[in-house]
């Protein structure tokens, strides 16, 4: 199985590049991953539980890193066995293009095989999990690196306002401050 595609990612390529070779970033990326742990510079171990139509497995794997252009290119190899349920080998070329000084456009060509009780749910459903796989990846990935401007806004408003503008709940409701309650009890009287 083949595929190919990119996705532009608003954030300057030394930034991506940084992400792709980062296991955190990258646990938090691939669906199903449960644990990642560089083992060297170039060589990763991968835990991945998927599901793939009727057969969920968890897949244990090695993954190496290829071909290595920093910040422009690499090749991620990877080689994982779920135990009857088969197993997934293959690699992807991964290449950064500039798209000004704060955007990178990432291009990605994917090659798989597989084989044991995946190979047998058909190439038209291994082709389609692939490619929802490989988008959930990158849609993620691209949401670590670069959040979206919406969840900027919303992390923004969620720092705590400054002391001063810090009220009790009755003070904000009659403008005084927190135990200042004369308002209170002018109205009361």
């Amino acid at each position: 199985m083949k595929m190919a595609d990119s996705q532009k990612i608003d954030a300057p390529r030394q930034k991506v590049w940084e992400a792709l070779n980062d296991p955190d970033v990258l646990k938090a990326a691939i669906p199903g991953c449960e644990e990642l742990t560089k083992s060297s510079d170039t060589e990763m171990e991968a835990k991945v539980k998927l599901k793939v139509g009727p057969v969920k497995a968890t897949f244990g794997g090695k993954v190496s890193l290829e071909d290595l252009d920093p910040p422009n290119a690499y090749r991620i190899v990877g080689e994982g066995s779920g135990g009857v349920a088969g197993f997934a080998k293959g690699g992807a070329a991964v290449q950064l293009e500039e798209d000004g000084p704060d955007a990178t456009i990432l291009h990605y060509e994917v090659d798989a095989q597989i084989g044991g009780k995946l190979a047998q749910l058909g190439s038209r459903l291994i082709d389609s999990t692939a490619k929802r796989l490989a988008g959930e990846f990158f849609a993620a990935f691209g949401e670590i690196v670069a959040p979206s401007k919406a969840e900027e806004a919303e992390s923004a408003a969620d720092v705590e306002p400054a002391p001063e503008a810090k009220k009790g709940w009755l003070g904000g409701l009659f403008g005084g401050k927190k135990g200042d309650n004369t308002d209170v009890a002018q109205d009361t009287a």
